[in-house]
């Protein structure tokens, strides 16, 4: 009889583990990649060391949202009395995350309660329909259920694959060893959890001093291709301990998405899923009138750490080799100006030419052309740094093409074009097109 049981108990055994290696082949296991090709225009010194910022704890864990193997979820958590400030994409297809993030932003909440964000990789939640829905409620439910918080409290952001069901049962399963994790020194391993193509994680911090007191921020970003922000960009996540209202907070955050994050283009495509989030916890100096020393000083270091988050997605640009600065002057008006600018930034035909060193001034023409701003061709000056390479519709009589080359070969590269009509300006920012961003994009499966 015993001899029976155990040659059932061994037929059990083989079936379960057959059951585990049918799951294990229904769940792909993250991409081997030979070496990771992160780019030449990552900052030298790899992630920063960011400040810890009172009253916000982060984790990070491996779900598999889509492989096995990766880190693909971030939880932060964030005290009583925290106020949160976003910008979001204006795209017509914008995600279920996006959509509950919004209404959540514009709700007056009890900022006492508390708040939580909670962000997932390796798909997007995108295009998903009412399930898209179920799967934003399910989880800002069980967000709120463990942090004893109300779900709209709770803020939820997706990144990667569009039109895929999210499978939140595997973000649930994981949020107990999320909440068990939260520690106040974990942002790098919420930076790292956020990215998709990214080839490294986006960091970037500043402390200034109000009244005698330290006032510290901490930003993270995740983007590397479709970008062309429309209000933020990408998934970017900033924390600070100012002692601000809402209000005064969205003012700041809207202000300067405008000079920053919209300012910015790898290949003209804006994401479902763009979501710019700044929490401010209260915990640090006061401040209480936008005209106040202490307003305009915050101002300034927030705007530092949103540029520097920008400029770093282009760094990161898929396939990118050249960071480039447009600058366009003499517009009709700013709207003008950045008009033309993000024309230049978004032709293709300008980021071939960068990408293979050619200084084709005659693409900057045509790209001026079609902008749709007021242009008169023979008031038109172009430069590329320093060097004059055209004025007044001609090409300056001193310009040699191989000092243009020469510029072009460099992984910091400035093109300005004056417009000689009025006052307008703006400055945009973008890198060269080259086949690695095929090859990316070819085949992607984030």
């Amino acid at each position: 009889m015993a001899n029976k049981y155990k040659t059932k108990a061994k037929k059990w055994k083989a079936r379960a583990k057959a059951l585990e290696v049918q799951l294990a082949a229904a769940q792909p296991q993250a991409p081997k990649k030979k070496a990771l090709q992160v780019s030449p225009l990552a900052p030298k010194d790899g992630f920063p060391l960011l400040p810890v910022i009172a009253g916000v704890d982060f984790a990070a864990t491996q779900a598999g949202v889509r492989y096995k193997g990766r880190t693909d979820v971030m939880l932060a958590r964030l005290a009583p009395g925290t106020v949160i400030a976003g910008t979001f994409t204006r795209s017509a297809t914008r995600s279920a995350a996006v959509l509950d993030c919004q209404a959540k932003i514009g709700q007056t909440a009890d900022a006492d309660q508390g708040a939580a964000i909670l962000v997932n990789s390796g798909n997007s939640n995108a295009f998903t329909g009412a399930r898209g829905w179920a799967s934003v409620n399910t989880l800002s439910a069980a967000v709120a259920a463990r942090l004893g918080l109300p779900a709209a409290r709770v803020f939820t952001s997706s990144t990667g694959v569009i039109g895929e069901p999210l499978p939140h049962e595997r973000i649930e399963a994981a949020l107990d060893t999320l909440v068990a994790g939260l520690d106040a020194g974990g942002i790098t391993g919420a930076a790292q959890a956020i990215m998709t193509t990214d080839t490294f994680p986006k960091g970037a911090m500043a402390e200034i001093e109000v009244d005698g007191q330290p006032l510290r921020i901490a930003g993270i970003a995740k983007g590397s291709g479709m970008i062309a922000p429309d209000m933020a960009t990408m998934l970017v996540y900033i924390f600070t301990d100012a002692a601000i209202s809402q209000k005064h907070l969205q003012t700041m955050v809207s202000r300067q998405t405008d000079v920053s994050f919209n300012c910015i283009t790898v290949d003209s495509d804006t994401s479902t899923s763009d979501t710019l989030l700044v929490a401010a916890t209260g915990k640090g100096p006061k401040i209480a009138d936008l005209r106040s020393a202490a307003a305009k000083a915050f101002e300034k270091a927030l705007a530092g750490v949103m540029m520097n988050l920008a400029h770093q997605v282009i760094r990161d640009g898929e396939g990118a080799t050249k960071f480039v600065e447009i600058t366009v002057t003499g517009a009709d008006d700013d709207a003008d100006a950045k008009r033309c600018a993000l024309s230049i930034a978004n032709s293709p035909l300008v980021k071939t030419a960068l990408a293979g060193n050619d200084p084709n001034w005659g693409r900057i023409v045509a790209a001026v052309g079609k902008s749709g701003a007021a242009a008169d061709r023979d008031r038109l000056a172009i430069r590329f740094g320093a060097i004059p390479v055209a004025t007044q519709g001609l090409v300056d009589p001193d310009y040699r093409e191989e000092d243009g080359a020469a510029h072009f070969k460099g992984e910091e590269i400035e093109i300005g074009v004056d417009l000689g009509l009025g006052k307008g300006k703006a400055t945009v920012w973008t890198c060269d097109l080259t086949h690695r961003y095929i090859d990316i994009n070819a085949d992607y499966r984030s």
